[in-house]
């Protein structure tokens, strides 16, 4: 992948608007979306050499509905709900496939709808090849992250999405041998050669086995937290082409395997968990499930991104930004932000992590002049982790969020953290200019 000496996305990320200067940055006119975008893929391509990593794609809108009155209206778009001015965004988030721990932002796509677009039945939206629909994002972004993956010398890729990516054309193009899917299934599609569809095939499966997880409560579902079981079913499918891609050229059937993970004896009128998984990856067995299963459920890391980077943390849509373009800047750089709190929660117990996956030498000369003054008197207020490894970094920059620092409370969380990387950097920066 090309370098980008230009623009070093950690080295602007660090002084999260401190400065004057870094606004002047997001408002130039001279920095491109896509050198951005390039330099947060440059960062996770360092880190995935000899690795089976997860690409977990997701969107989410960034709704600027509240700043309509006084942003600019050049690149004013509308989202979800065709009223709110916003944009989307849609990046792959990239985990170790053996530890699930945050490796970078593979890549990013960035759009709007314009604010008179026309509905799907005026554009005939269901015959309009996959590349004029707005989800040809979920086929870009695996190509995209490809590219930067197997340029970093990535051992094997599994790109995960949610329901909306169940796609054809996805699983007929993305696959080969280094490049897997994984995807929740959206549409009870018919099956070569089989009376029955996909749901009813995997029903009539035997059963694998079973396995228990726990359930946070969740009030909308009116569920209160329990233990699950789960009953586990698999089979190789061979998914018919829909008709109406027939004139497309795609292959009669693509070859996959299903899985099945069903609730049972659950509490009465509660709806069961009830995942159904599509993949590449062979599933023949058990423990084959159990592993894609947990992939899968690995997903939640990048709506832990997309918490970060709005309310939970850096709290992004509440800019004082005026133009759209600049506040899509800001939203990468912010991503970049969001994904180092994550490295931290994931990394804050693990003292073979090394702190420069997440702090460059400067930084962690810093945190160790800094040390001191978070450190309290007695043994337990001490840093307990080895200078050097993320667990140490990390308890510094929850110290400066205000965490308590004893090791019997509940670990710190990702608003701590951002509140801590905030009070860092601008320590940081205060450190960088007493040093010339």
């Amino acid at each position: 992948m090309q370098k980008h000496q230009s623009i070093n996305i950690r080295q602007i990320s660090r002084n999260w608007a401190e400065q004057m200067a870094y606004y002047r940055f997001l408002e130039n006119e001279n920095v491109t979306l896509s050198e951005l975008v390039s330099s947060i893929a440059d960062e996770c391509q360092l880190r995935v050499a000899e690795k089976h990593v997860l690409a977990i794609s997701d969107s989410s809108e960034i709704n600027l509905q509240s700043h309509v009155g006084r942003l600019s209206p050049f690149g004013l778009g509308v989202v979800g709900n065709n009223t709110d001015v916003g944009f989307y965004i849609h990046p792959t988030l990239v985990l170790d496939g053996e530890s699930r721990f945050p490796l970078g932002l593979s890549t990013l796509k960035l759009w709007s709808r314009e604010i008179d677009h026309a509905d799907k039945h005026e554009r005939g939206y269901k015959n309009l090849p996959i590349e004029e629909k707005e989800s040809y994002k979920w086929l870009a972004s695996a190509s995209e992250s490809h590219k930067c993956l197997s340029g970093g010398r990535a051992k094997m890729v599994t790109h995960i999405g949610d329901r909306e990516s169940d796609l054809f054309e996805a699983f007929a193009t993305v696959p080969n041998k280094k490049n897997h899917l994984l995807i929740r299934a959206c549409q009870d599609r018919r099956l070569l050669g089989q009376s029955l569809s996909l749901y009813g095939y995997l029903s009539q499966q035997p059963c694998e086995g079973t396995y228990i997880i726990n359930v946070p409560a969740d009030p909308r579902r009116n569920r209160m937290a329990s233990e699950a079981m789960l009953i586990v079913r698999c089979g190789r499918v061979k998914i018919q082409r829909p008709d109406k891609l027939n004139v497309f050229g795609y292959p009669q059937s693509v070859t996959l395997y299903a899985v099945e993970a069903q609730e049972i004896q659950l509490p009465a009128g509660q709806e069961p968990i009830h995942w159904r998984l599509l993949t590449t990856h062979e599933v023949v067995c058990l423990e084959q499930a159990l592993r894609v299963i947990q992939w899968y459920g690995w997903r939640w890391k990048i709506e832990q991104l997309f918490a970060t980077l709005k309310t939970a943390g850096l709290n992004l849509e509440a800019t004082q930004l005026e133009s759209v373009i600049a506040i899509q800047r800001l939203t990468i750089l912010a991503l970049s932000v969001a994904v180092r709190t994550l490295q931290m929660v994931e990394g804050r117990d693990n003292t073979q992590l090394s702190a420069a996956l997440t702090f460059c030498e400067q930084q962690q000369q810093c945190l160790g002049v800094i040390q001191s003054s978070v450190e309290g008197d007695t043994q337990k207020l001490q840093n307990p982790y080895p200078q050097g490894c993320l667990p140490w970094a990390t308890w510094i920059i929850a110290r400066l969020g205000g965490w308590s620092g004893y090791l019997s409370q509940r670990p710190p969380g990702m608003p701590t953290l951002v509140r801590g990387l905030r009070q860092f950097e601008s320590i940081f920066l205060g450190w960088k200019l007493a040093q010339g």
